[in-house]
């Protein structure tokens, strides 16, 4: 059996653990491919004017997959742990992907206010005709391998963090951050430009090191000092931390070495029609303004012309001191 994988949206929350997840429980998995003019169009071309770009793109990728596997993998991700919410445009995805495609969609719901997330994976692998020991040895292998690719990143994370240059710090969702098509290329130009680009996904913090003071992030909490909502989104809480976190102009450890970071702008990335980022964006804004830290608004879209996007970086990286 061959089970496909949209690489888009939801795709980047966990790039790794599904992929690993699915072929330890011997399955083929199908990868759709990275993000190219064709599946942009495809996408555009089933949605609604109302749709977010991200959706948009998520939507194309699904007909990619079309008649290509026995089954479409769509999770329904509502809350993580500590009740925060996903993006609402998540929890409706498996019902538009069973009305846009004709392949049959496995889906589950992952609520973790209502139960654990090994519960829900187990449900999920029982869908599959699988047993509680083989479900729980596949899960074992899709941690053990996400791990390991996030050990991998950190440790680049921490060479850019702590090298000399300009760096600059890109704020969006990881499906804009790592889908080089949607984003233009934005990591590449910057790199162009002489300055270091540096995902916020990046960042080796999350509030439960923050507030530990038993773990490695010891001397700076981000409880202190924070002056926005409490935000039930998931993306918006953990941005906001890590902007806390990088503007504090404190000193943590990290992999045992001493990690101090000081950013000379930040961009944030915004797909068109995102209500969650419209809100998110203020505050993000205010944050860099106060400490005088130059701040770019980027919306991306399917007309989104690289020319113009390349002359806002160019006459933004010229205002870096």
């Amino acid at each position: 059996m061959k089970i496909g994988i949209p690489r888009a949206l939801i795709y980047w929350k966990r790039p790794y653990f599904w992929e690993s997840f699915f072929e330890s429980l011997n399955f083929e998995v199908l990868l759709s491919p990275k993000t190219n003019k064709e599946i942009v169009e495809m996408g555009v071309k089933i949605s609604d004017p109302e749709t977010c770009f991200s959706c948009k793109v998520y939507f194309g990728h699904l007909k990619w997959l079309e008649g290509k596997c026995d089954l479409i993998f769509v999770p329904r991700l509502r809350k993580k742990e500590g009740r925060l919410e996903y993006c609402p445009k998540f929890f409706g995805l498996p019902d538009l992907a069973k009305i846009l495609v004709k392949t049959k969609v496995l889906t589950e719901e992952f609520n973790e206010k209502k139960e654990p997330f090994e519960l829900t994976l187990f449900r999920l692998g029982q869908k599959l005709g699988k047993n509680k020991e083989e479900i729980e040895k596949a899960k074992e292998i899709a941690i053990s391998k996400e791990k390991e690719e996030k050990e991998k990143l950190e440790k680049k994370t921490l060479t850019k963090l702590n090298s000399n240059s300009k760096k600059i710090l890109l704020i969006s969702h990881p499906y804009n951050l790592y889908d080089e098509y949607v984003n233009l290329r934005i990591k590449e130009r910057l790199e162009k430009l002489g300055v270091v680009p540096i995902f916020i996904e990046e960042i080796p913090l999350s509030s439960q090191i923050c507030t530990n003071k038993k773990a490695s992030f010891c001397e700076y909490d981000i409880r202190e000092g924070s002056q926005y909502p409490n935000f039930h989104w998931e993306f918006a809480k953990e941005i906001m931390e890590k902007i806390d976190f990088l503007l504090s102009n404190k000193t943590c450890s990290v992999a045992s070495e001493k990690l101090r970071c000081k950013i000379a702008g930040a961009i944030e990335i915004s797909s068109f029609a995102c209500g969650c980022d419209a809100v998110l964006k203020e505050f993000v804004e205010k944050k860099f303004k106060e400490k005088g830290i130059p701040f770019l608004y980027l919306i991306i879209d399917e007309h989104t012309g690289e020319a113009g996007f390349q002359t806002r970086l160019e006459a933004f990286v010229d205002t870096l001191e």
